[in-house]
């Protein structure tokens, strides 16, 4: 299958593309490199710099490579940003998500999986320390970035009733870890694992948490982690449950961890004794937010390969250390 991906120069559409390739599909990225890196793209997949706010550019790439599949990941991600800029996100998630699917539309390519987010339950009726958010969750989006995604969702809700294009809609929760290959490297880093292990290697003073008097064991906010090979594994699982329709699901371990356990285990992953510092909650936090994947695991039979809080920071702690300055310190030669 020749699979399109949308932002494939990311963190998460690199493992995926990466796993696309291995399994021997014939993949093409397309990204603009404003958040993703060149270096990050695996060096049997077509690449293509370009943006999807560009019908033309989008016209040319399906005229010359027509996919059979999308897997839509480019986007503007930062949840504190939208709430600054919010029709920045209203306006570019939005509209370029809708050049993309008018463009699918026009050259009858019928399946999507598209990157969604946990930030659709910013207020969960029936979630808690001791139950996990569901697919049955009502959906509140906490931020313009949550609502764009959440419109993107609904778009292709119609897209499937009028032109028969399937779409798996992924809300994920926290992604994290890496492969030998590919970590994390934002710009700029605003993930609590990431940063974490910057202060392990020098680069950063202290981890600051984000509350210490939350309703949770420990004070500190709880968060479901899952594995970025995981969640990619997911989406290609997903791509072939298309066949039978679209579908939506939540993505996450199941289990969750404070921000405190995660600083502790990456101390002991490390070997550093990694300064931490209680600061003042930020605006908007929940306490907990666990997703419960149940429905995945029953319908596609997907389960986390690396469901433990270390192995995911240990993987990620191997990718930093070899690339301390990210996707820069990068030694793979890639073709041009």
């Amino acid at each position: 299958m020749k699979v399109l991906v949308t932002g494939g120069a990311g963190y998460i559409g690199s493992v995926v593309v990466e796993q696309l390739v291995e399994m021997g599909e014939e993949v093409v990225v397309v990204d603009n490199l404003s958040q993703g890196h060149r270096q990050a793209v695996h060096p049997e997949a077509e690449f293509v710099e370009g943006d999807l706010s560009s019908r033309l550019t989008l016209n040319l790439l399906f005229e010359e490579y027509r996919p059979e599949a999308v897997m839509h990941f480019a986007s503007k991600i930062l949840v504190g940003e939208s709430m600054e800029e919010p029709f920045l996100y209203l306006g570019d998630n939005v509209v370029n998500g809708l050049n993309l699917f008018k463009t699918m539309v026009k050259y009858g390519c019928k399946k999507i999986i598209l990157s969604s987010t946990a930030n659709l339950f910013d207020d969960p009726l029936r979630a808690s320390l001791f139950k996990a958010i569901d697919e049955e969750e009502r959906i509140v989006p906490g931020s313009p970035y949550g609502e764009s995604k959440f419109i993107l969702e609904r778009i292709l809700h119609w897209m499937d009733r009028i032109y028969g294009i399937r779409s798996a809609r992924l809300r994920y929760f926290n992604a994290a870890g890496a492969t030998v290959e590919r970590g994390e490297d934002h710009r700029p880093e605003l993930h609590i694992i990431p940063l974490t292990l910057k202060v392990a290697l020098g680069q950063r003073e202290s981890i600051s948490v984000f509350g210490g008097d939350w309703p949770t064991p420990d004070g500190s906010p709880v968060r479901d982690f899952i594995h970025v090979s995981d969640l990619a594994r997911a989406h290609i699982l997903a791509l072939d449950r298309l066949e039978k329709g679209s579908v939506f699901y939540n993505l996450g371990n199941g289990a969750g961890h404070s921000i405190l356990d995660v600083v502790d285990t990456a101390r002991k992953v490390t070997g550093v004794k990694i300064p931490a510092r209680i600061v003042d909650r930020r605006p908007g936090d929940p306490a907990v937010l666990v997703a419960a994947s149940d429905k995945i695991r029953r319908e596609l039979g997907w389960k986390p390969n690396y469901p433990g809080l270390e192995e995911i920071i240990g993987s990620a702690w191997a990718w930093h250390s070899a690339h301390p300055d990210g996707y820069t310190t990068s030694m793979w030669n890639h073709k041009k």
